[in-house]
């Protein structure tokens, strides 16, 4: 039987205050959200142009997006033992580096292959910063205010994406979308010198042994599986190596996990997943960010390669998506402890897939006071759906699974949005194959890609049937907090 929800407070008490430093590090945390957060909806909005300066076709760009992801992945399971072993603040510090290195190296690439390749040593950096970071305040913040914690920080974080697609778009249209990474760095730099000032250097009493077999088998089923679903959109991999690619990536996965069972010291270990809200809540993100990870990619596609909006005016659209998100934030962890996870999450994983598909319906001749409502809708749901699904995911962990499951979580959660994006990819290429012929086969690609990704999304409401069925916890009569 799973834990209980967030403990009510006294009634008429409001929440205690932070102590000086714990604040000091959610804010510092929120710095990386920022940086990252900043990249992505900069990145994602400039993506058609940077593919007509490359000269790629706009619908093929998302390689530079699973790049990133790809790499995150894939180093994200080796980050709970490095900060283990070597410290939470001199990870963090390095990881940030990484992190302003590559965006140094993205603002200098001049063909395609030169930016995936920074994209990967900004994934490198990426890797380390969120996880080590969210470890950080998860050590430091008992279970029941843990989602505050995590509130607290996604909302100064959310300065990323409401500056990002405007910044991006206007740094589009008046400089070049070089300029999109070069302003990572001074905040990048500023970022090295909060943590060394304000971060906590923490390091486990008995640092467990790497498990390097189970690492290199995880790590190649991933890049596998996510090499070979990008190949199908037509990177020059052959549909048999794609097959065998794919193959070979679930062998290796399936052995990883026979690996893990007979060894003292996996890199996951299998108790681990005893955890009910643990299991679930990894599988619902998988399945949910399948269709809410190629969003990002797919909205910007929509409003520039599909509707023909110049990148500033598309940068402003995308603010809707930003607002709705931010609202929500706000009463997140209320919106939970009444209705219980499992009801938030499934009725919340349908509402996300019929945003989704709503946006096939979208034309030209659409008034913009709707389109701007559809964003709106659907940064609200996609927001209670990433707070509810990564607290449901560890609000059950102590102890020494907290370093683990949260690698874990972090994983899954950048594994599933390359797939993601890789599947919108290899679709955008198939549908507009299928109608090559047609002047507007580009909106029909894109319309036809949302439904599908819309209809991967439900699976996600499946997996969270799964979950304890918990009691509501009710207001206090005098209408505090509960």
């Amino acid at each position: 039987m799973s834990a209980p929800l967030i403990p009510p407070l006294a009634p008429g008490l409001p929440p205690a205050p932070m102590a000086p430093h714990k604040e000091r590090l959610l804010w510092l945390v929120a710095i990386a959200f920022f940086l990252q957060s900043l990249d992505a909806t900069i990145l994602n909005i400039a993506l058609p142009s940077m593919a007509k300066s490359l000269g790629q076709s706009p619908l093929k760009m998302q390689s530079v997006i699973v790049a990133y992801s790809l790499t995150t992945a894939m180093l994200i399971p080796a980050s709970g033992w490095i900060a283990d072993r070597f410290g939470t603040r001199r990870v963090f510090m390095w990881a940030i580096a990484l992190f302003v290195l590559g965006s140094v190296l993205c603002a200098l690439s001049h063909s395609l292959g030169f930016l995936i390749a920074a994209r990967v040593v900004q994934g490198v950096g990426g890797a380390m910063m969120l996880p080590v970071g969210r470890l950080a305040v998860l050590r430091s913040h008992p279970k029941g205010d843990f989602i505050r914690a995590m509130s607290f920080i996604a909302i100064p974080g959310q300065i990323g994406p409401l500056l990002g697609p405007t910044l991006g778009g206007w740094l589009v249209e008046v400089a070049t979308w070089n300029w999109i990474f070069w302003i990572n760095v001074p905040v990048g730099l500023f970022g090295v010198w909060a943590a060394r000032r304000w971060m906590p250097e923490t390091t486990w009493s008995v640092p467990r042994k790497f498990d390097g077999l189970g690492y290199a088998l995880l790590s190649f089923g991933m890049v596998a599986i996510s090499v070979a679903l990008d190949g199908m959109s037509g990177m020059g991999l052959g549909m048999a190596m794609v097959v065998v690619l794919m193959v070979f990536g679930l062998a290796s996965l399936a052995s990883y996990w026979m690996h893990a069972l007979r060894v003292p010291e996996p890199l996951f270990p299998p108790m681990l997943f005893r955890v009910r809200s643990l299991r679930v809540g990894l599988l619902g993100n998988l399945f949910a960010r399948f269709g809410t990870g190629a969003a990002p990619f797919l909205i910007p596609l929509l409003l520039q390669v599909g509707l023909g909006m110049p990148p500033m005016d598309a940068g402003m659209m995308m603010l809707a998506t930003v607002m709705g998100s931010m609202l929500v934030k706000r009463f997140a962890v209320q919106t939970v402890q009444y209705f219980g996870y499992r009801r938030v999450l499934q009725v919340n994983s349908v509402m996300v897939a019929l945003m989704l598909a709503s946006f096939a319906l979208t034309s030209a001749s659409q008034p913009p006071w709707m389109l701007l409502l559809q964003l709106f809708v659907f940064g609200g749901f996609n927001s209670m759906q990433f707070s509810a699904m990564n607290s449901v995911t560890l609000k059950d962990l102590d102890g020494e699974f907290a370093s683990s499951g949260n690698s874990l979580l972090s994983m899954v959660q950048m594994l599933a949005m390359g797939i993601g994006v890789a599947l919108a990819g290899a679709l955008l290429s198939g549908y507009a194959d299928r109608w090559i012929t047609d002047p507007d086969k580009s909106l029909r690609a894109i319309h036809a890609t949302f439904l599908t990704v819309a209809l991967m999304t439900l699976a996600a409401t499946l997996v969270f049937s799964q979950l304890d069925k918990d009691e509501p916890v009710k207001p206090a009569p005098d209408g505090g907090d509960a």
